[in-house]
């Protein structure tokens, strides 16, 4: 039985801004990679090649760019436009043409799993349910779809970002689902947000009497929609770090896990990891700590940077804090004056800006 693939990389990432005001959310790097590029790899680990990937009118060519054919990776991809964001049941919708009568993962791309999902897809292949579900314990549940289970584990009840969540068990962004979905969803009505809602598509399966099987995240989850969640997700993915050291060291050192893409340059530097340096990066006279990425053809120099991303061609110049829980964007400009690093620097910058202090 042949599992299709479905990403969706459509939305406008408001809570992202300003770095989403000129990118698609989902292809923001983490450990130096596009987040999108993950669930991609992800769907391949577990076999399946004939991919669907959801794209938003505004950011759809960015996304057709980065992922070009799918031939990089050895799959096929078909690119699906999804004229307005009315949610992820309406993304589905969207996609039968291409889904067809297959069953198929669907993938959020602004989310990060560790653990992967192999696992998942062949228990689906063995057992053949109606559906699959990833669940996770979160702090506030009133943020995300829930599930409520009853004693013995089944899925009982599903609401959306619910202001007296009945559980704090979240659903996460990756499902298995059987074609029988879509009959659910060709009857739904939008909610009171105005979007069609895939938790009541999952509820109308467990309402029908439909199998529904709900396991835990194996490892960790993060759904990257706040800088902070970028951050943590970043920190998470250098943490897999192996070292490897391919750029050119002088008078300098590389501590830990730390890998320094070729064609990068550290000058006078000490590198703590896990952490990341891309190709064509420049360091020098600077301190680049534990969980940071550097981008392609960044720069950092006489500064210190740490828990931070720094994008492709990000330059940082004399900085007189050190940059800490920081999102650069690409080509950012920060220019700095002096060396005395008593305080603490956070900034979140979109793409081309350019800051002088």
């Amino acid at each position: 039985m042949e599992l299709k693939g479905l990403i969706l990389s459509g939305g406008k990432g408001t809570r992202l801004r300003p770095l989403t005001y000129t990118r698609a959310k989902q292809l923001i790097p983490i450990a130096g990679k596009p987040n999108l590029f993950y669930a991609l790899e992800d769907l391949l680990e577990a076999g399946i090649r004939d991919i669907g990937v959801v794209l938003s009118p505004e950011t759809g060519d960015e996304v057709r760019a980065a992922l070009g054919d799918g031939s990089r990776w050895g799959v096929c991809l078909t690119y699906i436009v999804q004229e307005a964001p009315l949610g992820i049941a309406h993304a589905v919708k969207t996609a039968q043409g291409f889904l067809s009568d297959s069953p198929f993962v669907l993938y959020l791309g602004d989310n990060l799993l560790s653990g992967g999902i192999k696992h998942l897809v062949e228990e689906y292949r063995q057992t053949r349910p109606e559906a699959i579900v990833l669940l996770t314990p979160v702090e506030d549940p009133r943020a995300f779809g829930v599930v409520v289970l009853d004693g013995a584990g089944k899925v009982v009840r599903l609401l959306e970002k619910p202001k007296d969540p009945p559980s704090n068990l979240a659903l996460v962004g990756v499902y298995l689902f059987s074609p029988a979905i879509h009959n659910i969803i060709n009857q739904l009505k939008p909610s009171g947000r105005g979007e069609y809602e895939i938790t009541e598509a999952i509820q109308g399966l467990v309402d029908a009497g439909l199998r529904v099987v709900a396991h835990q995240v194996r490892g960790w989850w993060k759904d990257t929609g706040k800088p902070e969640d970028l951050l943590d997700a970043n920190r998470l993915a250098l943490s897999s770090l192996t070292r490897r050291v391919e750029g050119e060291l002088a008078d300098s050192q590389v501590v830990g896990e730390v890998v320094v893409e070729p064609g990068a340059r550290i000058v006078r530097s000490t590198v703590r990891g896990p952490a990341y340096v891309g190709a064509g990066a420049h360091i020098e006279d600077s301190f680049v700590g534990p969980y940071t990425a550097i981008g392609k053809d960044a720069k950092v120099i006489a500064s210190e940077v740490e828990y931070s991303i720094l994008m492709d061609e990000a330059q940082v110049y004399r900085l007189p804090y050190r940059l800490d829980s920081s999102v650069l964007g690409q080509g950012v400009v920060v220019d700095g004056q002096g060396n005395a690093r008593r305080h603490t620097l956070q900034l979140v910058l979109g793409d081309r800006s350019r800051v002088r202090l």
